[in-house]
């Protein structure tokens, strides 16, 4: 099980930086563009529905096809450049391999038992758990997965060897909106554990 105890700060010390300015920018530019693409994707998938149901209209963005494009437009080129910067400076500064690094399915299934039975500790915000960087490294990986197979729903012609990896065009709309699911699922999951540790919350505003 990961427990990281919480270093005594010196008498007049600043708390040390649990997020610098740019993760938080790139992190709340994110929730902006997942809202935006969410919602108004809802609306797009409202016109051509892969399953038996629609969204409600009250929970979806542009209200009409045209619209919610337009929409879906602008947040993909937030939620793309955004995202590539994200990555570029985990990898450049490091902090991809100090935070996400060593993961393993022993640690996931050790600190998951921990979590569900209440004794997983969060003292040291600077440090993730093994559940914490088993979310954070799928999520970015399904952020890949939903921009790649948004190229081939947006773009099939351009993209013929992405069409044909993605299993065609059809294919890749069904992968789109499962990608979307599972991102809706980690933000759901991720508000729940802000609501459980709200001091998360905080350093993510102040850095600290």
């Amino acid at each position: 099980m990961t427990i990281h105890t919480e270093l005594p700060q010196v008498a007049g010390q600043k708390p040390a930086t649990v997020h610098p300015l740019w993760l938080r920018l790139t992190h709340w530019l994110n929730a902006l563009a997942v809202l935006i693409m969410v919602t108004s994707g809802w609306q797009i998938y409202n016109a051509s529905p892969l399953f038996d149901f629609d969204f409600p209209r009250s929970i979806t963005l542009g209200g009409w096809l045209g619209g919610a494009i337009q929409w879906h437009f602008a947040g993909m080129w937030l939620f793309g450049f955004n995202g590539l910067f994200y990555l570029l400076m985990n990898i450049f500064t490091g902090r991809m391999k100090q935070k996400f690094w060593p993961l393993t399915p022993r640690g996931i299934f050790n600190d998951l038992r921990a979590a569900l039975r209440g004794k997983l500790q969060h003292n040291d915000l600077r440090h993730y758990n093994m559940v914490q960087r088993a979310a954070y490294v799928f999520v970015m990986f399904d952020g890949i997965v939903l921009v790649l197979s948004g190229l081939v729903v947006w773009k099939s012609v351009q993209f013929p060897l992405l069409r044909e990896l993605m299993g065609g065009f059809d294919t890749a709309r069904y992968v789109h909106f499962l990608a979307m699911a599972s991102l809706v699922g980690f933000v759901v999951l991720h508000l729940v554990m802000v609501a459980l540790v709200p001091k998360t919350l905080i350093a993510m505003i102040r850095g600290r």
